[in-house]
């Protein structure tokens, strides 16, 4: 049994120390936002936070998650968190979604990278591309993501 605290409810599994968090979440809580991409952290469409840091969580294993705090896309983007709302709305005005399958992954990636930001620094293009290096778009929207990031960036500052 291994307790965790996601997206603030404490959760208790019965499952294997070393099941990936992804599969906790989705097949045993149901929180299915937190997408299966390749299943060797290369894509990033399964990124959840971890303390506030993006990881993949296809190859955390439930039992690194215990005693820290998991946010998934469910709770990122609820407007309780204004970085996750700003960077939600960034993606609808800039229509970044195309087919959608690895947004909640791109979106936990940059809410990541703004959180991580000092308060009001507006960040390069280049610092952008590099945050977001590790999340992959089938649909070649990377030009829009940048776009809204930058947008979220200047909302919040």
């Amino acid at each position: 049994m291994i307790t965790l605290d996601i997206n603030g409810h404490e959760h208790t599994l019965d499952v294997a120390p070393d099941t990936p968090l992804l599969w906790a979440l989705r097949d045993t809580l149901g929180l299915t936002g937190t997408k299966f991409g390749c299943g060797a952290a290369l894509c990033g469409a399964c990124t959840v936070h971890l303390d506030g840091q993006a990881v993949r969580s296809c190859i955390t294993p439930i039992s690194a998650a215990a005693g820290k705090k998991v946010t998934t896309i469910e709770a990122a983007t609820d407007g309780g968190d204004r970085i996750g709302a700003a960077v939600r709305d960034a993606w609808v005005k800039h229509d970044v979604a195309q087919c959608g399958y690895c947004q909640s992954g791109q979106i936990m990636s940059a809410t990541a990278f703004l959180k991580s930001l000092p308060q009001g620094k507006q960040p390069t293009p280049e610092e952008i591309d590099a945050a977001m290096a590790g999340n992959l778009c089938r649909c070649g929207t990377y030009a829009r993501i940048r776009a809204a990031i930058a947008d979220a960036a200047r909302t919040i500052a």
